[in-house]
């Protein structure tokens, strides 16, 4: 760390260090709310599409959960004189390339041998994109010495959230919308292209002292969070289906609402509460029971993620049956919602910091919930795109309170001599927060549009309105907190 204070950065060093996080997200935004759901609907159909991407989506983010951490031990301990995460990102972006091409080449396909071959590519796609990811988020504590790691990830911030965002809907989103997916996906590949060469110009060091042996546990603890995680969210998944197919010949809509909208709260909250509890007595074991406000705040964190993450990724759909809008038509659309929250979340981010100090950090995380689920209602209010806009301004500032703040919230809670592992704990949430929303709740839409052809998208607003109750159920758990 010595020669990392005594360097001098030059304005270019600031772009060369963070840069390829703007490549990552706006293959990220290219390719969870655009692309892939627009190409399931193409294999599976509209009867299907909600499941079978829900399918997808718990699976990819499951795998890239571990690849991250896989890639991230080796890239530590890598001692070529290219240094330890440039080769990764190099690598990692050249290797995807070879799979985003054959996701290109799918959308030429159809039937179940288009979306096996999508499935098993979006698989690798995350394993390949994970090497470079692991790589770069340890660029920042590499080269920068904590006095001035603040500006550094302020710029990191801008190439995660506004830049890729903004992109994606001017140009990709656009593309896509007018019917020409190849042409948005080299969009997103030429940005990554160029994020990776400019992330070359970094000086690295190689690695040169002699390191202990390498310690795999923390991987395996990992891998059997990942594995327990999962198995609850599909036996969750599995009873929804059942208990679904129980109720095919209802004629009365608003008992199907009531009984499946109750249906699918319920099982995601058990898959949250559930996932979240056993994971942590199996990584903490007894230390969990001393701590008991710390799990309640992961609770809190996948609830609220649970509901942003998957509002995100079935915008396409959404937005489909609520404005009638067909298939790639709706792309554009999605795209300037996604622009309209990321803008929101940015700027609120930065607010909620001095909100936060103010008030608490836990009154800042229960107004990020209210916020979010007021939002959500808005936007279920009418299908009209104003309207929805104007719920994604609320939903945008929710989010960016909640992630600002309930993050110190967690800084406060954790041991400090163990805060990494206590931490690293959360990325669970992350992960499944995703795999909840989207497993369970495909279902839950393919179920009316099966059974309720007469109001399209009914399905998708159902699911929406489930999710904006996953907000408040994240306020709730605050109680538990102290």
């Amino acid at each position: 760390m010595s020669n990392t204070i005594a360097r001098m950065f030059k304005w270019y060093d600031y772009i060369t260090i963070t840069v390829y996080h703007l490549g990552l997200s706006t293959l990220s935004q290219t390719m969870s709310p655009l692309v892939f759901p627009l190409l399931v609907q193409q294999f599976v159909g509209e009867e299907a599409k909600g499941t079978f991407f829900g399918t997808l989506r718990l699976w990819s983010l499951m795998v890239a959960l571990l690849a991250q951490a896989f890639w991230g031990l080796l890239s530590d301990r890598t001692t070529l004189r290219w240094g330890r995460r440039r080769p990764y990102i190099f690598g990692g972006t050249i290797v995807d390339l070879v799979f985003i091409a054959a996701i290109g080449f799918s959308t030429g396909l159809s039937g179940w041998t288009g979306f096996w071959f999508l499935f098993v590519m979006a698989l690798l796609l995350q394993v390949s994109s994970n090497a470079a990811q692991a790589a770069q988020q340890a660029m920042i504590p590499d080269h920068v010495p904590e006095n001035q790691r603040g500006r550094f990830s302020a710029i990191k911030a801008v190439f995660e959230v506004p830049l890729p965002v903004i992109l994606v809907s001017f140009t990709v989103g656009r593309l896509i919308g007018a019917g020409n997916m190849v042409g948005g996906i080299l969009v997103a590949v030429a940005v990554l292209i160029v994020s990776m060469v400019l992330a070359m110009f970094v000086r690295e060091e190689p690695l040169t002292e002699k390191l202990p042996p390498l310690d795999w546990q923390p991987f395996v603890r990992l891998l059997l969070m990942t594995a327990l995680f999962t198995v609850i969210i599909l036996g969750l998944g599995e009873a929804t289906k059942v208990f679904t197919r129980s109720l095919v010949g209802v004629n009365d809509i608003t008992r199907l609402l009531v009984t499946m909208g109750a249906v699918g709260l319920i099982a995601m909250a058990i898959a949250v509460a559930l996932g979240v509890w056993m994971s942590v007595q199996l990584s903490l074991g007894a230390a969990a029971r001393e701590h008991p406000s710390f799990t309640w705040w992961v609770v809190n964190r996948l609830a609220f993620l649970a509901g942003v993450t998957n509002i995100s990724t079935f915008a396409v759909f959404f937005l489909q049956g609520r404005l009638g809008l067909e298939r790639e038509k709706a792309a554009g659309p999605a795209a300037n919602l996604l622009l309209v929250v990321g803008v929101l979340i940015l700027i609120f981010a930065l607010v909620s910091g001095w909100l936060s100090d103010r008030i608490g950090h836990k009154r800042t995380v229960a107004m990020a919930g209210i916020l979010a689920a007021v939002g959500t209602a808005i936007a279920l209010f009418a299908p009209d795109m104003n309207i929805i806009y104007l719920g994604g301004i609320f939903i945008g500032a929710g989010t960016g309170m909640f992630y600002t703040a309930n993050w110190a919230l967690g800084t406060q809670l954790v041991p400090q001599a163990e805060a990494a592992r206590y931490l690293g704990i959360s990325n669970l949430a992350g992960a499944g927060a995703g795999a909840v929303g989207a497993y369970i709740g495909g279902p839950i839409a393919d179920f009316f549009t099966v059974n309720v052809p007469s109001i399209p998208g009914l399905g998708y607003v159902l699911l929406f309105a489930i999710y904006a109750a996953l907000f408040l159920l994240s306020v709730i758990t605050l109680a538990r907190v102290r």
